[in-house]
């Protein structure tokens, strides 16, 4: 249907070459990465994770593919729908709880949740595709979805949607978000450190892992909640975390540089059981996280990715 409606470059276009970048400005970036993972870890959200949900994924890698975008584009637009969301619905409740005489009343929050509710339900498939369309404007290996593109999509899987509706939803988010859009996905983490790793150690099978990682981020996000459910488990002992728990652990799993060396740990596990030690102690090395939450990490994700394999 896709190349009935468009034509994209495909995503074998993103070819990487590693080993071009010197160290100076790989030492830069990492920097920049790492205090920009902190800073947002210090300002996490009660909302952080909720548009992280399996079938919102899926259905932003879907029509990723279906667009022929290269899949950073998802993850960009993942990450900049689930900051435009926590926004937008702390932004409406403060609206709704400032009208009480309109509608629902701040005293009767079930009213205006539910109004809430309807809202995105209504919206969130133009909002997911609008994500897209500014992600794809922001990455430098694929075609811009411009409206005429994306009209023709929604025409194509038969959803009415106006071209001025569709400008409205990308210009919401604009300036929702402020404008504030490169901010980095988990794909930039898995790049970066592994540009550095390969730096440190000319051994390491840089290309390689990068094949094996973007399956591996993949499957991480479509059983995201799964997987870090089971590393809350192994973390806290209990087989049911408490609400307080789990509400101090919502930080990990926004932690993109653990993310990060835990993908390129079981890509490591994968393509070469005897060297994956060493590149676990390296990936210490570069960012400070512990061996050990990095083998937790890995460890759970290989035993969900065998248990998928095996079903």
């Amino acid at each position: 249907m896709a190349t009935e409606m468009v034509s994209l470059p495909t995503r074998e276009q993103r070819n990487l070459r590693f080993g071009l970048v010197s160290l100076d400005i790989l030492t830069d970036i990492l920097s920049n990465l790492n205090k920009r993972n902190k800073s947002n870890l210090e300002n996490v959200s009660d909302l952080c994770g909720c548009l992280k949900e399996r079938r919102i994924v899926e259905c932003v890698f879907l029509l990723c593919d279906e667009l022929g975008l290269n899949p950073v584009v998802g993850y960009q637009a993942i990450e900049i729908l689930e900051r435009f969301t926590a926004k937008y619905i702390e932004d409406l409740i403060r609206g709704q709880k400032g009208q009480p005489n309109q509608g629902a009343s701040s005293e009767d929050p079930e009213n205006y949740e539910d109004l809430i509710f309807q809202i995105l339900k209504k919206k969130l498939f133009l909002f997911i595709l609008s994500s897209i369309q500014i992600a794809s404007k922001l990455d430098l290996y694929s075609n811009v979805v411009n409206n005429d593109i994306a009209m023709r999509f929604l025409q194509a899987v038969s959803y009415s949607s106006s071209k001025e509706q569709l400008l409205d939803s990308e210009i919401l988010i604009l300036k929702t978000l402020n404008f504030n859009l490169n901010v980095p996905n988990p794909v930039t983490y898995v790049e970066t450190l592994l540009e550095v790793l390969g730096h440190n150690d000319a051994t390491v099978p840089v290309a390689e892992l990068h094949h094996l990682c973007v399956r591996v981020l993949q499957f991480i996000y479509l059983q995201r909640e799964t997987i870090y459910n089971s590393l809350l488990i192994s973390a806290t002992g209990c087989p049911n975390p408490s609400e307080e728990q789990r509400a101090k652990f919502v930080s990990v799993t926004q932690d993109l540089m653990l993310l990060g060396v835990g993908v390129i740990a079981v890509a490591a596990f994968i393509h070469h059981i005897s060297t994956w030690e060493k590149v676990v102690e390296e990936l210490t090395g570069i960012t400070g996280i512990s061996s050990q939450s990095i083998v937790d990490f890995a460890y759970v994700t290989l035993m969900h990715i065998t248990k998928t394999k095996s079903m």
